[in-house]
């Protein structure tokens, strides 16, 4: 911006008469107001003006984008630039607009220069936290989260395991430190890392054991991280490990079938198993290769808009796929059947994940494919007695934490006992 420009007086006038004035003015009105006067005393001015850029590109009010927000956004950041650097509130400023133009970018499918803008955020919230003691550095949760869209793993997995040894000092206080456990834990297992996988996966598994033995959280997510535990073991050929665990869940989820909850919760725990599901169902799960991913662990809430149209519109494809391929399958189990299941299973993990977000009604919505899961399992272990009644004890393991979710543990506890039988596991 050119700041020693002249300024037309009554234009200056009637800026400073919109800010006076008493009545409504509209976002717009503002902007103008503000553009005007930053070039009269740029040190007052900008940074308003930066802010009230960014009210006109979302209008928080309707929940709707400006037509022209991705520029309003840049021209916010471009603006922030301006600001002397000496000027102490100036890096949260930019940290601001840099974050509402990443946001604008990713939902454009631009990640790269998203990706780009959350690096620059990050450098700011290590400057900051460099000059504050924090452990906690702003931004760092971002930059971890684009990496795990954009594929780069290893980076996400050491950005994450940093976030985590600045909160886990904290202990679970606010409640969010299970989910980014959840994320630390799929970065890892994303990265290769087995060792650390397992290591983090048992550090939430005792941090909810202990949450929920002292009525701070739920019995259900304990339930969870236990199955999800199990199903990681088995991952990483861990299976008399894995068997243990599971007695354990089997213990907690007779408990929950005999007793219920022993508080009431306010929901959370459906997400908590959504997560859980959808990084279990990663492992099935066959991504095409071009464009982004969601990142692993995470609940839909953060994600890209672009990661997340991709991930949930597939559902629709996949659908297609499993229709056409069921006759395939009747009339050439060998060649079909273990596909046809597959190819059900991630489309289950997809809905279920999807109607998870919208609706808490998200049960009646995908029962259904759960049931019919298990159905196509069933065929696959009479047509396949050994990788078929693995699969089909997977499945049924599946709907028993489907069913927990929804407050059925007298069913979950059935489709569990069931599971444990094929595996060898049954009391």
């Amino acid at each position: 911006m050119n700041h020693s420009g002249k300024v037309d007086q009554d234009d200056i006038v009637r800026a400073r008469n919109v800010l006076l004035a008493s009545g409504h003015r509209t976002p717009r009105e503002e902007v103008d107001a503000y553009r005007v006067l930053a070039q009269v005393s740029p040190a007052s001015y900008l940074p308003l003006l930066a802010r009230a850029l960014q009210r006109l590109s979302y209008d928080t009010s309707t929940g709707k984008k400006h037509v022209a927000s991705l520029a309003l956004c840049e021209e916010a950041v471009a603006v922030v630039r301006s600001i002397d650097p000496t000027e102490p509130s100036r890096a949260d400023a930019l940290y601001r607009a840099l974050d509402s133009c990443q946001s604008e970018l990713y939902g454009l499918g631009r990640r790269a220069e998203g990706l780009a803008m959350r690096a620059e955020m990050l450098d700011i919230g290590r400057a900051q936290a460099e000059l504050s003691g924090d452990p906690v550095v702003k931004g760092l949760h971002k930059w971890a989260a684009g990496l795990s869209e954009a594929g780069r793993y290893a980076e996400a997995a050491d950005a994450m395991t940093e976030l985590v040894a600045a909160i886990l000092p904290n202990g679970p206080g606010s409640g969010g430190l299970a989910w980014t456990l959840m994320e630390w834990i799929a970065a890892l297992h994303d990265a290769g890392r087995s060792g650390e996988t397992l290591a983090a996966f048992e550090t939430l598994v005792s941090m909810e054991a202990d949450e929920a033995a002292n009525d701070r959280g739920s019995m259900a997510c304990h339930l969870y991280s236990l199955i999800g535990y199990a199903l990681i073991l088995d991952t990483y050929d861990r299976g008399q490990q894995a068997a243990l665990v599971r007695q354990e869940a089997l213990a907690l989820l007779t408990e929950l079938a005999d007793t219920g909850e022993r508080k009431s919760w306010s929901g959370y725990q459906a997400t908590f198993w959504a997560v859980l599901l959808s990084f279990s169902g990663a492992e099935s799960d066959r991504p095409a290769p071009d464009g982004p991913c969601p990142p692993s662990g995470a609940a839909p809430m953060p994600w890209s808009p672009v990661g997340k149209r991709r991930y949930f519109d597939s559902r629709h494809a996949l659908q297609e796929e499993v229709d056409a391929m069921a006759p395939r399958a009747a009339e050439d189990p060998d060649q079909h059947l273990a596909e046809l299941v597959r190819l059900h299973r991630v489309l289950t993990v997809r809905s279920a994940v999807y109607w998870e977000n919208r609706t808490h009604l998200f049960a009646e919505r995908v029962r259904s494919l759960f049931d019919d899961g298990v159905g196509l399992a069933r065929r696959l272990s009479q047509h396949d007695p050994v990788d078929g009644t693995r699969t089909l004890a997977r499945i049924l393991i599946d709907r028993s934490t489907f069913h927990t979710a929804a407050r059925e543990f007298r069913a979950a506890l059935d489709d569990f006992r069931e599971a444990l039988s094929y595996l060898g596991e049954a009391n």
